[in-house]
């Protein structure tokens, strides 16, 4: 198998007030983890003196530019780890929860419903280095007994259970997707089944005497 590494390289760019904004190149181009858009250029909201006027500016340069520096070379770690199957410790230590929290605000309610049930479980805090199958399968044994977030006094149906864990089954599948999580647990995990929800039918004659009585009621 041939592998091409990304070159990552720290560039400056012009801006006004005298300042210049520090950026990262990569060539060949990557694909954006929110936007899945190849990109080559990543801002890094560093700033430095276009013409520092004294040693404090000069100093406050040299340390933005090893900073930047810093920061190049954890993301062409994380290239390298991503090219060639190795565990990314960066990327297993971001926010689990705050990115399910960013992926829910484009989606619908249940979406909000499950990471508050999640948020519970995990009582607040998770990394991506802790979502495997274990955890999984653990949030699943407790939508099968959880309570409802409004009416405590319930609990949460089976059906509801089996959406919910549906959704996060969806979460899972597209942390995947976007190459946050090292493989795809939802091969590992067993859904929630929905329970058959028996309708009952009125026959004919019944329709028919349920008219009549109204009916007959008037006079």
């Amino acid at each position: 198998m041939t592998h091409t590494c990304t070159k990552v390289t720290v560039r400056q760019r012009a801006i006004r007030n005298d300042k210049i904004s520090l950026y990262l190149d990569y060539y060949p181009a990557i694909r954006h983890p929110e936007t899945m858009i190849m990109s080559r250029r990543e801002y890094l909201g560093i700033y430095i003196y276009a013409h520092p006027k004294n040693e404090m500016e000069r100093e406050f340069n040299n340390d933005m530019l090893n900073k930047a520096e810093a920061i190049r070379c954890i993301h062409v770690q994380s290239l390298i780890n991503e090219e060639f199957g190795f565990l990314d410790k960066h990327k297993m230590k971001a926010d689990f929860l705050a990115y399910f929290a960013k992926m829910m605000k484009s989606k619908d309610q249940k979406w909000k419903v499950v990471y508050a049930h999640f948020h519970n479980f995990v009582q607040g805090k998770c990394t991506f280095g802790e979502v495997n199958v274990d955890l999984c399968k653990r949030f699943r044994t407790y939508l099968l007994n959880a309570k409802q977030l409004k009416h405590t006094e319930h609990k949460v149906s089976l059906n509801s259970a089996a959406g919910y864990y549906s959704t996060f089954r969806g979460l899972l599948k597209i942390a995947y997707r976007d190459k946050l999580l090292r493989e795809n647990i939802n091969d590992f995990l067993e859904k929630i089944e929905y329970e058959d929800v028996k309708k009952e039918y009125l026959t004919l004659d019944e329709v028919k005497q349920l008219a009549a009585t109204p009916a007959t009621s008037l006079f």
